[in-house]
């Protein structure tokens, strides 16, 4: 029997317990979905390598015959982006990418990050459903530098005056991506 497994990737200094990620990894538990939260090393000044590594192995914890949705946050996607670029198969029926910082300006505390691998291939080949979820006035990701994952060809979707879409910003709990991370339909159709 398949299950719906969910596998949150938090971002740089991680998600706390006020953020939407933490929120949204209880709300899934209680209805008994199979959650992956993991919390990566050193959030504050990351290493890419390492994060990788330790991507692979909570993959590894995800049964492969379960739907999977990765639901990521700001370096967050960064890292998923990297990971697809060693990965031939599809992993997930859906990511959702949240608040993808610019790659264009380089995050000092997570110089090994850059530069952004952006090629439209390796997300598409592990995953059948795709969104970027931007914010109109990201201080981490101006509109202008969101044309770069929108060039990636993948559904996309702004939310006005969003911020950085953290609890600085107001989400904390978020019923928006609850509700999108249970949709049955393509993710494409309900943004």
């Amino acid at each position: 029997m398949n299950q719906n497994s969910f596998l949150i990737i938090h971002g740089l200094g991680g998600s706390g317990a006020d953020h939407w990620q933490t929120w949204l990894a209880h709300e899934l538990e209680q209805r008994n979905h199979h959650v992956c939260y993991p919390t990566f090393s050193n959030v504050d000044s990351p290493n890419k390598k390492v994060w990788l590594e330790e991507l692979s192995a909570s993959m590894k914890a995800i049964p492969e015959d379960n739907n999977l949705t990765v639901i990521t946050h700001s370096l967050g996607c960064i890292l998923w982006l990297h990971y697809t670029c060693s990965q031939n198969k599809q992993m997930a029926k859906r990511v959702i990418l949240v608040a993808p910082p610019s790659p264009s300006i380089i995050l000092s505390e997570a110089k090994s990050f850059y530069p952004v691998p952006l090629v439209e291939n390796h997300l598409k080949r592990t995953a059948e459903e795709i969104l970027f979820v931007h914010s109109s006035n990201d201080p981490y990701c101006s509109i202008d530098d969101t044309k770069n994952y929108i060039n990636l060809g993948h559904p996309s979707i702004t939310i006005p005056n969003a911020g950085h879409i953290n609890p600085k910003s107001g989400h904390g709990k978020w019923p928006w991506i609850l509700d999108l991370c249970l949709k049955k339909e393509k993710i494409s159709l309900y943004a």
